[in-house]
């Protein structure tokens, strides 16, 4: 049946055809029930035309100036058109599209929705397999240091943890702690959506996973049960053994645990050992400064370790407090107030930690973290095994040495002569001791043998001038100048204030001359200096490339312990060994974590290095080293070296009668040594005097002395090539016999020729 013109056009403009009671009873036609049909349509099809005019000439003059009306004919002719018979089978062809489109998205939502309830479950079965029973037991296990016997030396441990319960922490310090570490810790279920989407979103910007985004419970679950790599892997077990917890304790059990079990630095771990630690108080007297400066700790304990840098421990206990007010657990007043307050510190002396030889244990940790990225608190907690390479006779020799007053300059009262040794076996690298500091040491203090960097002085002549002047065919006889120099400015002077001329390399490496060294490496090249010095291990920045670098006059300085391994490659015939403490690294029941891999590199040829050791040992026997020899008629090489005082007014009453630094560096056939010493700040009361300068190489001779006691004497060892040219030389040098017999042969001719005068001359006279 075909569409009404009229139904077609009111579907078509329904905002038209409100007027519907026209449409069913259009003015001017009765109602006519009986009428026929056909004569009913006809008057309601007037009747609706009659309609439409009107509206349409309103609209038509309404709308006059955007074109001519459109006629009730085209309208009619354009909704026949989009008759039913038109539209059909388009809708038909769209309606079976959407429906294979929604059986598409409800099976792929069926799909979703399974593998989602699949992946949930299975999570929820390992969630509930992990162990969190040591939360009952939460105390660390202690690590220990072994020495290179295998027998253990020293104990690391977290073993003084107090615990307190929550009711005794102050709540200062547990919302110092929320604000700063977790500020939703009471509402979520032991992960923060919030935050894994705010560290994610930094994690990709930053294309590694360095962001956290852990909560209090997190922390909690990684501090005891994972290590601290940022993996993929180790996050999902921190997220699953937090949900765990999250069920198994109440929110204040958890925060109490943690409170209890963070490290906070210092080798502290919990808040009542860390409040006696800084502030020589129980937790519950913390002030609101003091509750915000431990908040603050756990993330970095060392880079805001009120002790070790105060500058950054203020920054951010402050940043604590501005959390804590942002928050609203403080008021704008207390904040005032509180952060203008300076950092008071007030130790407990009698709980620092004096473990047994704490210069090596501390430089052990070091190497740990550095070498092998173990962290501070799993060293202290996670009953490590530390295999090194200590002897603990050399230690013991080294710290009784230490303790010996009288070896030492008296100076003044009120800071005494400062001093750091390392000792090592040149042939492996191992180190057998170290001594960082004189007087009492404290838990990873400052090591002078390995972390200070001072000038060495004539010591670096061996490393920047003589032995790079050997590989490029220099020897000890060859003649080097000594008299007035001047190089672009730079103009050295002798210790002595004299010239000679020309000395050759032996005598200027004696007595430790400065003009021959600088016009030697000017000769040779600095770039050459600087390579040998590379080699040796000592990277040197660009600053440093000057004739200074002849006589140690380094931006920056070296310490004892990379003079030691650079000296050790001499005495072990041109071959660098790294130096290193630590072999291995196991669990308590000896599964191996860590093996060290030996490091070597060539630093010169044998030859050169044996040639080195010589002059080095003529230094010691007859030259300014000669207070290094060993009694027991050991073979000793080495050189000293001094550092002179700043060129500035405040020595200038001084003059050359002080130095800075004083050093020896020096090595028998066994071990290896560097000793500096000096004060720790140099000014006009702290200075060495001229006969200060000798001191190392006399604690060089003491600890060599008592290490090496009952250890047979044995000659330096000779190179192979060596001993080849020694061969071949005797071989083309004739014996004192056959030197007589020769002489016979030569001689004989004379003597006849004499006789044959003699006789001559009997003639002559009988005639």
């Amino acid at each position: 049946m075909k569409r009404s013109p009229i139904n077609g056009w009111l579907s078509r403009n329904p905002k038209e055809s409100k007027p519907s009671a026209s449409l069913q009873k259009p003015s001017g036609v009765r109602h006519n029930p009986s009428g026929s049909p056909e004569r009913n349509h006809k008057q309601a099809l007037q009747a609706a035309r009659a309609a439409w005019g009107k509206t349409a000439g309103k609209s038509q003059g309404a709308s006059s100036s955007q074109g001519p009306a459109v006629k009730p004919e085209q309208k009619q002719n354009k909704t026949d058109i989009a008759g039913p018979e038109t539209e059909a089978p388009s809708k038909v062809a769209k309606s079976g599209k959407w429906r294979v489109k929604r059986r598409m998205l409800l099976w792929s939502a069926l799909l979703l929705f399974l593998a989602g309830t699949s992946f949930i479950g299975l999570f929820a079965l390992w969630v509930r397999g992990l162990d969190i029973s040591k939360l009952e037991h939460p105390l660390p296990e202690p690590s220990f240091v072994m020495d290179a016997g295998e027998q253990p030396v020293s104990q690391l441990s977290s073993s003084r943890i107090i615990p307190v319960p929550l009711e005794e922490i102050p709540a200062d310090l547990k919302n110092a702690v929320i604000a700063v570490e977790d500020r939703r810790f009471y509402e979520h279920a032991g992960f923060d959506l919030w935050s894994i989407g705010r560290a994610l979103i930094r994690d990709l910007q930053s294309g590694s996973l360095k962001e956290g985004g852990s909560t209090i419970t997190q922390q909690l679950a990684k501090n005891l049960f994972l290590d601290s790599d940022k993996t993929l892997s180790r996050k999902v077990k921190e997220l699953g053994y937090a949900i765990k917890i999250n069920f198994a304790y109440s929110k204040d059990e958890i925060l109490e645990l943690y409170l209890n079990s963070i490290y906070y630095g210092e080798g502290r771990w919990g808040v009542e050992g860390a409040a006696r630690q800084y502030f020589g108080k129980p937790v519950k007297e913390l002030t609101l400064a003091e509750s915000a400066l431990l908040a603050g700790l756990p993330k970095a304990p060392t880079l805001y370790s009120p002790v070790k840098n105060p500058d950054k421990a203020l920054e951010r206990r402050n940043l604590v407090l501005s959390l804590m007010l942002e928050q609203g657990t403080i008021d704008e007043a207390t904040y005032a107030q509180t952060v203008n307050q300076p950092i008071a510190l007030k130790p407990d002396n009698g709980e620092s930690l004096k473990g047994r030889y704490p210069s090596f244990v501390d430089y052990v940790m070091d190497e740990a973290e550095r070498l092998y990225g173990f962290t501070e608190q799993q060293i202290l907690t996670l009953g490590l095994r530390i295999h090194t390479t200590m002897d603990v006779k050399v230690q013991q020799a080294a710290e009784e040495v230490y303790r010996t007053d009288a070896l030492f300059p008296a100076g003044p009262g009120d800071r005494p002569v400062q001093s750091g040794v390392v000792v090592l076996d040149h042939r492996t690298g191992g180190i057998r001791a170290i001594v960082g500091a004189r007087g009492d040491q404290v838990y990873r203090g400052f090591n002078r043998a390995t972390k200070l960097k001072r000038q060495p002085g004539s010591t670096f002549k061996p490393l920047a001038v003589y032995g790079p002047a050997l590989e490029r065919g220099y020897t000890p006889d060859s003649l080097l100048y000594d008299g007035r120099l001047d190089i672009g400015g730079y103009r050295p002077s002798n210790w002595d204030g004299q010239t000679r001329g020309q000395v050759t390399l032996r005598e200027a490496v004696l007595r430790s001359w400065n003009i021959p060294p600088v016009w030697l490496l000017n000769e040779i090249g600095i770039d050459a200096g600087l390579d040998y010095v590379r080699r040796a291990g000592i990277d040197l920045p660009e600053k440093d490339r000057n004739l200074s670098l002849a006589l140690g006059g380094l931006s920056a300085g070296v310490s004892p312990l990379q003079m030691a391994q650079a000296y050790g490659a001499i005495a072990n015939q041109g071959v660098m060994e790294r130096a290193h403490a630590i072999t291995r690294i196991t669990t308590k029941d000896g599964h191996p974590l860590v093996e060290a891999v030996p490091q070597r590199t060539m630093l010169t040829a044998p030859v050169h290095a044996y040639t080195m050791t010589q002059l080095l040992q003529e230094a010691v026997a007859v030259g300014t080293g000669q207070a290094a020899a060993l009694l027991d008629g050991r073979p000793t090489a080495g050189k000293t070296g001094t550092t002179q005082l700043p060129d500035t007014p405040e020595f200038a009453r001084i003059g050359g009668n002080g130095a800075k630094d004083a050093w020896f560096v020096g090595f028998t056939p066994e071990l290896t040594a560097a000793i500096w010493l000096g004060y720790d700040k140099t000014d006009q009361n702290h200075y060495l005097t001229t006969s200060g300068g000798a001191v190392p190489a006399v604690l060089f001779r003491e600890i060599m002395t008592r290490a090496l006691k009952d250890v047979p004497v044995t000659p330096f060892p000779v190179p192979d090539e060596v001993l080849a040219a020694q061969q071949a030389q005797l071989q083309a040098k004739p014996s004192k016999r056959q030197n007589m017999y020769r002489d016979e042969e030569d001689r004989k001719p004379k003597r006849e020729e004499r006789r044959a005068k003699e006789e001559r001359k009997d003639r002559k006279s009988d005639d």
